[in-house]
């Protein structure tokens, strides 16, 4: 693989692209749904947060893969890269099947467990029940995805996932307005699209990398420790902010007994997933050089465009958001006509601004960090300020002051700033730099 075929904007582009057609499933999802009404709305928005927090044992592996399979192309060791996908494939179908199996089975009583709004239980526990049984697929596809993409093939997921979006909207449309189906249709349509997804990232990494040709191979005890060894601090740092969110929630909930606050949260979710998808893929393609020049010892280059990653990211996140925050009203016309939750999205929106500048920092500094090898100092950070300004804010702002889901907002805001301010100055440091998994 010639690393210098992609630069940046080659592979943020496709990336970008990829992660907002993934978004657009779930804001297709949420439109289509709110024909249904705005409680199924809120409660498919709770249960998918909590299938996030049962599948944090799928990002020790994916989260550790993309670091160690980079550095080893950058240091042109490509065989190593492919074992790394064969551990990382092997351990995550293992955990994704008995994820699945207890989600099936345990759904209701997890809901119950948490408090979810009693209006919302039946429709969360439906779709928990049927796209929570079949996680696995979701511990599947990032490992094929993020092989092609750590090669530098960063279009064929992207076919994947529009493939699999459109898939998904034809057959919410047969579930929903042909069968009348309800929740559980939409559940469906979305296990057999991310079926379809993992076919198709399957055959393209099969056709696109032959990597496994390569004879070199390593200690297979030696080359999923580095992985652990990256992987386990990221999951961490994803429990954690899973475990937050679920508390913010559970606030959220108890903040009024019709889940107002809570589906104005999800509206507004549907409504700044560009922003994110712009902060994401952007960390996501930076990380990827970062492996790749970090394996060639490239550290100067690879510092330099990690900042100009960031600035970018900030520029396009604030621009967005001032938009949608602009267009509020027009934009939550097309989900709900309740005048409350339209004019709390409103207020949402405008914090929003905040949060996603400094999220789209913090993932920038935080995903060069992880894939450079220091993969321990975010989830020190996160596990301080996570709690005490978004978890500790919510109950403050939300609940002690009544400011209800502005209040939460305001504490979630003031956490990514924080953290995005940590990740910058750690990474000025240049510890990083000593922190690498192997030597070109």
């Amino acid at each position: 693989m010639n690393r210098e075929r992609k630069n940046l904007t080659q592979l943020f582009i496709p990336i970008c692209l990829e992660t907002f057609f993934h978004m657009l499933a779930g804001t297709v999802d949420t439109l289509m749904l709110s024909s249904v009404g705005d409680e199924a709305v809120g409660a498919i928005g709770t249960a998918n947060t909590y299938i996030g927090i049962f599948i944090i044992m799928f990002s020790i592996i994916s989260s550790g893969m993309i670091a160690v399979m980079t550095q080893y192309i950058g240091a042109k060791r490509n065989g190593i890269a492919f074992q790394a996908r064969q551990l990382g494939l092997a351990f995550n179908a293992a955990v994704g099947v008995m994820l699945s199996v207890f989600l099936f089975f345990f759904s209701g009583q997890v809901l119950s467990g948490v408090g979810v709004a009693a209006k919302l239980l039946d429709y969360a526990a439906t779709y928990l029940r049927i796209v929570g049984g079949c996680c696995f697929l979701n511990a599947l596809i990032p490992i094929f995805s993020s092989y092609l993409r750590a090669f530098g093939h960063t279009k064929q997921p992207l076919i994947a996932t529009v493939t699999a979006n459109i898939a998904n909207l034809i057959l919410n449309s047969i579930f929903l307005f042909g069968l009348h189906m309800g929740v559980e249709g939409v559940a469906i349509a979305t296990v057999l699209s991310r079926v379809l997804n993992l076919l198709l990232v399957m055959a393209a990494s099969h056709r696109r990398v032959d990597a496994g040709k390569d004879p070199e191979r390593a200690s297979n005890r030696a080359v999923l420790w580095q992985i652990i060894r990256i992987g386990l601090p990221s999951a961490l740092e994803t429990g954690l902010y899973n475990l937050a969110m679920t508390l913010i929630i559970r606030f959220l909930n108890q903040m009024d007994a019709d889940g107002i606050n809570v589906t104005a949260r999800s509206y507004t979710m549907q409504i700044t997933n560009l922003a994110y998808c712009v902060g994401a893929a952007l960390a996501q393609a930076n990380a990827i050089m970062t492996g790749w020049r970090i394996g060639a010892g490239e550290y100067d280059e690879c510092d330099r465009e990690t900042k100009k990653a960031a600035v970018r990211g900030v520029i396009i996140a604030a621009a967005l958001e001032a938009i949608f925050a602009l267009s509020s009203g027009v934009l939550m016309r097309l989900f709900t006509d309740d005048a409350t939750i339209i004019a709390l999205v409103g207020k949402l929106l405008a914090i929003d601004i905040v949060l996603e500048v400094g999220r789209v920092s913090n993932l920038v500094y935080g995903n060069a960090l992880k894939v450079s090898g220091d993969a321990l100092f975010p989830p020190v950070i996160g596990a301080v300020f996570m709690y005490s300004c978004a978890v500790g804010g919510t109950w403050f702002f939300g609940i002690h002051l009544n400011l209800l889901v502005v209040g939460a907002y305001i504490g979630l805001a003031s956490d990514e700033c924080v953290r995005a301010l940590c990740m910058y100055l750690r990474w000025r440091s240049g510890k990083w730099r000593e922190k690498g998994l192997v030597r070109s």
